[in-house]
């Protein structure tokens, strides 16, 4: 079978110009006047919703394993980035050049090993120059000193943030030197939550629940497994497996699984989980 060649810098460069520039005046017609009065009637704020679906649906086509909905997720992604873009290029703020210049500005000023005439040994090197550097950039923009766990964003997830935290943290040496501590201090974590639990205070399950997240979020980071990733994957699991139990049901008659015993819906499930199992 033939392979589809790999498309040379070259090509991809000339390609990726054209196509960018025809985005580009497709959006500014879209806003502009005789454009689609849908568009036309957008603001920041009324994208931040499609902003954060667009990104969901990136991770559901990796995780889906689709090249072909991959690269389309990511243009329904990059057309937000376009479309913000415009609405400020309208209102002389910034336009699309700046937001890749920008980026483009630090990505050189990050990787001083490759576009300059830094030395380093490995990956975990370049980690903590990235982090002196952009602390170095962000001091600069404040004008103040600026925490090293600064910058993860409060609207993210919560696993993923607990992840990325963790991870800064660990790049001044505050961190356990290997995956043994974080999961002993898993066991212990869980031993605080079963007294609260037996206390009934729920204040306090609260308190230790989130306590046990936070230090398997740290865990899923030592043994380089995102959280988010392994939850989702979980979620998926039990989104397939019930699905086929309710089509067992159904074909039971109890559509509803509301008269099959407790017995019956944990050998169904078990059921599921073997048929997964040998696939």
């Amino acid at each position: 079978m033939n392979e589809t060649p790999r498309p040379t810098l070259a090509d991809t460069r000339r390609r990726a110009s054209e196509q960018l520039s025809r985005l580009v005046e497709i959006m500014a017609r879209l806003r502009g006047p005789g454009g689609c009065p849908w568009d036309r009637e957008q603001t920041f704020e009324t994208l931040k919703p499609y902003l954060v679906e667009e990104a969901y649906e990136v991770l559901d086509a990796m995780d889906a394993g689709s090249p072909a909905e991959h690269r389309e997720e990511l243009g329904d992604l990059l057309l937000q980035i376009v479309f913000q873009a415009e609405i400020a290029r309208e209102s002389g703020e910034w336009d699309l050049a700046g937001v890749i210049q920008a980026i483009a500005d630090k990505l050189e000023y990050r990787h001083p090993h490759v576009f300059g005439d830094a030395k380093v040994n490995d990956a975990r090197e370049v980690e903590q120059n990235w982090a002196r550097l952009k602390a170095k950039e962000k001091e600069r923009k404040k004008g103040e000193r600026v925490s090293v766990i600064a910058g993860v964003p409060s609207a993210a997830p919560g696993l993923l943030r607990a992840e990325r935290i963790t991870e800064k943290a660990s790049r001044i040496g505050f961190d356990w030197p290997d995956a043994s501590g974080v999961r002993a201090k898993v066991d212990e974590e869980l031993a605080e939550l079963d007294r609260a639990l037996a206390s009934g205070d729920a204040k306090a399950v609260e308190h230790e629940l989130g306590d046990v997240l936070f230090t398997l979020a740290n865990l899923a980071r030592h043994v380089r497994t995102p959280a988010e990733d392994a939850l989702r994957g979980a979620i998926r699991r039990f989104e397939e497996r019930f699905r086929w139990m309710e089509s067992r049901l159904h074909e039971r008659g109890l559509p509803s699984g509301e008269q099959a015993s407790a017995d019956e819906l944990e050998a169904l499930w078990a059921e599921a989980k073997a048929l997964e199992s040998g696939r």
